[in-house]
């Protein structure tokens, strides 16, 4: 049913990038600008420039120059070591080239796609980790114990659509079982990883101490960049405009509905985590 050549598997994609980009706009982003505009940092440089914009964007370039390179770079030695048969081929008698020639070509495009999916899925699951692994630090050196319980099950929920979003993204990458158990494991554990360290250092962590602060907010404005983009020209723009979803109304209502649903539900988590 949600395999990525079936019409549904749309509409879930849409569900999980409107889960990332609300994750990154409502929940990474504003708590970036919370604590790198905390009263705690110097006003100098701190409160002079808008460090947490200015880290997203050049996150979100980066995301874009890894991106393009890594994409680029595969097309490259794939369409040379395509050449190279070619050529082979060509020697070896002219009738089997021309029949060939489309075949390789086909082959090329399926390839390349795979491989953009892949990336896709590995800098999304960066974001994401990085993301997961600060939560887990904060709820695990909070000593109010008051608001542990409802935040835990919030942010229960919150990885539960995360992991939703990576998950959708996994599948189509085609990853083999050994790789996609990886990132699955990587995704399950920082959360919990993240908390450990947060009980570990509990007695010397402080939420309000200048390193801290730093530290958090620049990771956060990185993250929100990765998820930003990804989000955006990754998931959002490559499936919308995709000829397939441009040529079927009932997809693209569907996909429409899909993705307010998954920014609703992200953004309505933001009330508790």
């Amino acid at each position: 049913m949600l395999r990525p050549e079936n019409d549904i598997f749309f509409i879930v994609k849409a569900f999980a990038a409107g889960v990332i980009l609300a994750t990154a706009f409502i929940h990474v982003l504003p708590e970036a600008f919370t604590t790198l505009t905390s009263p705690c940092l110097k006003e100098n440089p701190w409160g002079r420039f808008p460090f947490t914009g200015f880290l997203c964007m050049m996150s979100a370039i980066g995301t874009l120059m890894v991106d393009a390179m890594a994409t680029g770079y595969y097309k490259r030695s794939s369409l040379k070591s395509s050449q190279v048969r070619m050529d082979e081929e060509s020697r070896a008698g002219h009738g089997a080239t021309q029949g060939s020639n489309a075949h390789d070509s086909e082959e090329l495009r399926s390839t390349s796609e795979l491989f953009k999916h892949r990336v896709i899925a590995q800098v999304l699951e960066l974001g994401i980790l990085v993301h997961s692994v600060i939560i887990g630090i904060s709820v695990g050196a909070s000593q109010d114990t008051y608001t542990i319980k409802p935040l835990l099950v919030a942010l229960s929920f919150h990885q539960f659509f995360e992991g939703i979003s990576l998950g959708g993204c996994i599948s189509q990458a085609q990853f083999k079982s050994l790789s996609e158990a990886i990132m699955a494991a990587f995704f399950s554990l920082t959360t919990p990883i993240g908390i450990a360290i947060g009980i570990g250092i509990s007695n010397v962590y402080s939420e309000t101490s200048p390193t801290a602060l730093i530290v958090q907010g620049t990771l956060n404005s990185a993250a929100a960049g990765i998820l930003i983009y990804m989000a955006l020209v990754d998931l959002l723009a490559a499936d919308f405009m995709s000829p397939r979803m441009q040529g079927n109304m009932r997809i693209q209502l569907g996909s429409y509905i899909s993705l307010l649903l998954g920014t609703g539900c992200m953004s309505l988590l933001a009330k508790w985590a």
